[in-house]
Order: structure tokens, then C-alpha cells, then sequence
């Protein structure tokens, strides 16, 4: 089976996943900086963090399936299940935004990122098994250091945030910084695949 569909089908997921998250901002009320910032600052930033880690997805997900040869039963409902896992980016990031960043929601924001990135994982392997093992995406991915750092970081910021006390103490402050750390570290160009890619 070609990939074709089943990009198709993850791009347009992901689009109205982003499509909802910015649909969940508030309006102000008022006409003037002051009332834009009162009623949309926190929400405007919460939709940031989960418009990039969306972007992260789309842009890995893509790279990977260029260089996938073979799609089976097992990678469609792989990938089904991170669909599942970024579908719930526009529920964890509203409720994280509007109860101000208490522990809970961050906790669960943050889970549903390792969550997410537990799925990428289980996507990659399934898609390795059904390919010999030089195969251009296995030789692509190497190490994969990002993708091992990446869930310690996560299980580090859930841990953090559960020992906050109120909202945007230290502990969600460094819960937070958690996150944030690991769009910035998957930010940084990956030209793994695109070196691979071009040398074809």
C-alpha cells in the first residue's frame, strides 16, 4: 500500500487539531492591549507550545514516511494511535490554560506529551519491522539520541508539577521549562533523513 492516504489522512488531523487549539482562545472583551493581554497572554502561550509540538510532529511524521517503503495493518493503526494521543493537544492545552497551570493539568499535559512520544516510537519500530534491517529510514535514524532524551525530559516535568503546591510556583515553573525544552531540542534542524534523501 502506498503512503499517500495515510499522510493524507494524518495531515488533515493535524490540521484540525490546530484548527481547534486556536479556535479555544478567548476574545477580549475590551478593544486595548491591557484587555488582549488580561484575557488571551496565557492562552495565547499555551497555543504556541502545543502549535510547535504539532509542527514537530507534522514535520517528523513526514520525513519518515518519505523514506518508508512498505505501509501494513500494524503501521496504519500505529499511527492511529499517535493520532489518538495529538488529537488530545486541544483538551490538556484549554484546560491547562484555564485553570491558570495547577498541577493536575500540567501533569496531564505533560503526560499526554510522553504519551504522544511513545506513539512516534511504537510508529518508527513497527514501520523498522516491516523493513529490511539497512533500510534507508533505519540507517536515517542512527542513535537517535533526541528520541531517548526526549521521554526522560517529559517524566521529569510530570514528576516536577506534582509537587507544586499552587499555580505557577517553582514547580511548574520547572515543569514547564521541562516542555519547553524539549520543542526547542526537536526545533533544531534534524537532517537526518533530508542528508538521506538527497544522496538517492
Amino acid at each position: 500500500m502506498p503512503t499517500s492516504r495515510l499522510e493524507a489522512f494524518s495531515d488533515g488531523v493535524l490540521a484540525i487539531v490546530i484548527t481547534i487549539m486556536v479556535l479555544q482562545l478567548q476574545v477580549p472583551a475590551g478593544n486595548d492591549w491591557r484587555a488582549l493581554w488580561d484575557t488571551t497572554a496565557s492562552g495565547a502561550l499555551t497555543y504556541l507550545l502545543s502549535f510547535i509540538y504539532v509542527g514537530i510532529y507534522w514535520n517528523n511524521h513526514h520525513h519518515m514516511f518519505q523514506v518508508t517503503e512498505r505501509i501494513t495493518g500494524g503501521v496504519l493503526w500505529a499511527n492511529l494511535h499517535l493520532l489518538f494521543w495529538l488529537s488530545l493537544f486541544p483538551f490538556v492545552t484549554a484546560w491547562m490554560d484555564r485553570t491558570h497551570f495547577s498541577r493536575t493539568p500540567v501533569m496531564v499535559f505533560g503526560i499526554d506529551l510522553l504519551a504522544a512520544a511513545i506513539a512516534y516510537t511504537v510508529l518508527q519500530r513497527t514501520i523498522l519491522r516491516t523493513q529490511p534491517a539497512d533500510a534507508p529510514l533505519a540507517r536515517a535514524l542512527g542513535r537517535d539520541l533526541k528520541g531517548k532524551v526526549s521521554p526522560f525530559l517529559y517524566v521529569a516535568g510530570i514528576v516536577a508539577a506534582a509537587f507544586s503546591r499552587e499555580s505557577l510556583d517553582a514547580a511548574i515553573w520547572i515543569a514547564l521549562a521541562c516542555f519547553v525544552a524539549v520543542a526547542v531540542v526537536w526545533l533544531v534542524p534534524d537532517r537526518r533523513i533530508e542528508r538521506l534523501l538527497a544522496e538517492r
